[in-house]
């Protein structure tokens, strides 16, 4: 018994020092450009929601989801994520397929985990992904509109639906219609 025991642990050290060695040597692809294997990005998600979930202070969000900061959480999002993460046109955004891995599109898909799980990493960001930490740019309230507008993109409140709608409109246009023009002097 003591054999096949000290055999599994020697195993395991070879694959380990093998891996190891291989990664040093320069043999493990290191493009950004190319699909990440289906196991690897199972294990990087799931390394990644392990660590939030051990991390992260359960928290609640402090910012109240009014339609005004949910409307302030998607311009925020517009600005500050969209070139990455999908725009308002629910269009796929190439720059987003230029990182390895891919930068998911949250317009499309958006989480589904809890608000405090969104907030620790967009706060934080996620080494080696591109995903900087907003915690230096954003303020903490600015930060948390953008986790409850991401975190309800699904089910919006019809004012806030229709606050998307028109800016969808005015940027696939360039121009503002007249009752949206009108709307801004009010």
């Amino acid at each position: 018994m003591r054999n096949f025991v000290l055999g599994i642990v020697v195993t395991i050290l070879v694959l380990v020092i093998g891996g190891i060695g291989l990664a040093l040597l320069g043999f493990l692809p290191t493009t950004a450009n190319s699909t990440p294997p289906q196991m690897e990005r199972h294990l990087a998600m799931s390394a990644l929601d392990n660590s939030v979930d051990r991390q992260a202070p359960r928290v609640n969000n402090p910012v109240p989801p009014t339609d005004e900061n949910l409307i302030d959480g998607m311009k925020i999002y517009t600005m500050n994520c969209a070139q990455c993460h999908g725009g308002l046109d629910r269009k796929p955004i190439a720059l987003g397929h230029s990182f390895y891995p891919p930068a998911p599109n949250l317009i499309l898909d958006p989480p589904d985990d809890p608000e405090w799980h969104v907030y620790y990493v967009v706060h934080n960001g996620v080494r080696y992904t591109g995903m900087p930490a907003w915690d230096k740019t954003l303020s903490d309230p600015d930060l948390w509109k953008v986790v409850a507008f991401l975190t309800r993109v699904d089910k919006l409140p019809s004012a806030v639906q229709e606050y998307w709608k028109k800016s969808t409109v005015v940027s696939a246009t360039g121009d503002v219609p007249e009752e949206h023009k009108a709307a801004e002097h009010h």
